[in-house]
């Protein structure tokens, strides 16, 4: 792999500056029906629309048929922990979920709001959120620090009567298993033998370990390391303080291996960090212990604690980082849009492991068909199809289980689907050729 300048590297830094501030945001809200003439007024607003309230009074599910709010999510963040760049606040964080709902609309067809709330109280967030219910028909949490988030996740999910999903939790063990899925495939090890090394232990990592497990990785054959070393049973610091750490104490690790970084990775198949933003932060000498065809996920953002090129060199087959300016990008992006459109699309009262086990082995199988290699062992969101794929799998789950509250034929949630993804991708196409969004226009 050939080493990129810092010119490079730093482009789409640059022009995330410049084309911010053009656009002003990257989101706005448009109306979906018509205005015929100022009669249609009476319809749409006072006084036609009272009927449709009386009528939602009668059964407050009907808000789903009569409102946007069966396609609309809300994405809530508080600002605690974005990207890499740690706690920033609400106003900070508003660029990466306007990012979030772009992504929502365009690769999903769904419909989101960047809520950004200024409290870093857990209770007040756990409120804030509950009182959104009606609303949305479903909420995205984002960039809330650990261990609040397991807390607000797991309260949310228990006390709301919509899907409450936290996508640094679900949405990156979701693509992650399926990067994995793809990678042991190319290198030819069972997913049932390969010895896993995962750098970090926050949300991410945490909740990657559970998914890799129950898509068929060893427990025992999981280590994971944080800043004070390997999660072993010994680790008693971790016992009252992070339950979800010290669950894993006991899961994970059965060599009881003790050390840090490097004694983790030593012997290992896979090694996925998600830690502090590098590079650096992974050493090439590390990567050199690990097994023939090593596969190595350097994930942070903005950038990986180890560059491609360098953990090439140190002997890795396979290498996957966050970044869309490197082959194989393990991103949310291409499991939250997929995955919301099929919950959307049935109503699914919630979202599990089961759903996202789903989507992960959709969106393998969607590589697969197109030729599984070293450098693609993923999709890209370029291909849209992959999002149709991932829906209805999800979609599938969600009716299988009893947690749909529409259940339709296959054959036209497919076509729904696809119509509804397809829609909004020509509606920024032809916005952009009316020029109500304008193309920057290049300095001479």
């Amino acid at each position: 792999m050939q080493k990129k300048t810092e010119m490079e590297l730093n482009q789409p830094l640059i022009e995330a500056m410049k084309l911010h501030e053009f656009y002003h945001g990257k989101i706005e809200m448009n109306l979906k029906c018509p205005v015929r003439s100022y009669h249609d007024f009476a319809i749409w607003y006072t006084p036609g629309v009272a009927e449709v309230c009386k009528a939602i009074v009668g059964d407050p599910k009907l808000s789903y048929e009569y409102t946007n709010r069966w396609n609309t999510v809300a994405v809530v963040s508080n600002g605690t922990r974005v990207l890499g760049l740690g706690n920033i606040g609400p106003e900070a964080a508003m660029p990466v979920m306007e990012g979030k709902s772009l992504l929502f609309r365009y690769l999903g067809g769904v419909d989101s709001w960047p809520l950004c709330l200024k409290t870093q109280n857990t209770e007040e967030l756990i409120q804030i959120v509950q009182s959104l219910e009606p609303s949305f028909g479903g909420i995205n949490l984002e960039d809330i620090s650990q261990p609040e988030c397991f807390t607000v996740l797991e309260t949310l999910q228990k006390s709301m009567k919509i899907p409450v999903w936290h996508d640094d939790q679900q949405g990156t063990a979701l693509v992650t298993v399926a990067g994995v899925l793809g990678a042991v495939e190319v290198v030819q090890k069972p997913l049932d033998k390969i010895r896993v090394a995962l750098v970090g232990a926050g949300a991410s990592n945490i909740r990657i370990a559970h998914l890799l497990i129950k898509a068929g990785v060893l427990a025992e054959n999981i280590v994971l390391c944080d800043r004070s070393g390997t999660l072993h049973r010994e680790r008693k610091d971790l016992e009252e303080n992070h339950p979800w750490k010290w669950e894993l104490c006991q899961m994970t690790n059965g060599d009881n291996l003790k050390g840090g970084k490097a004694e983790a990775i030593a012997n290992r198949d896979l090694l996925i960090a998600l830690s502090t933003p590098g590079p650096g932060v992974i050493k090439p000498e590390w990567i050199q212990t690990m097994e023939k065809d090593a596969i190595v996920f350097a994930c942070a953002n903005p950038n990986p604690e180890i560059w491609p090129w360098e953990a090439k060199e140190a002997g890795a087959k396979i290498v996957a980082t966050g970044r869309s300016d490197f082959p194989n990008q393990v991103n949310n992006s291409l499991g939250f849009p997929g995955l919301f459109r099929g919950i959307l699309s049935v109503q699914s009262a919630c979202i599990n492991d089961d759903m996202c086990i789903a989507a992960s082995k959709a969106i393998y199988r969607f590589a697969q068909k197109r030729g599984l290699h070293p450098d693609y062992i993923i999709p890209s969101m370029e291909e849209w199809q992959l999002f149709i794929e991932e829906a209805l799998a999800v979609a599938q789950v969600a009716v299988e289980q009893n947690h749909a509250q529409k259940k339709k034929d296959f054959n036209e949630l497919r076509k729904e689907v696809e119509k509804i993804i397809q829609r909004a991708q020509d509606m920024v196409k032809d916005l952009v050729k009316l020029d109500y969004i304008p193309l920057p226009q290049e300095k001479q």
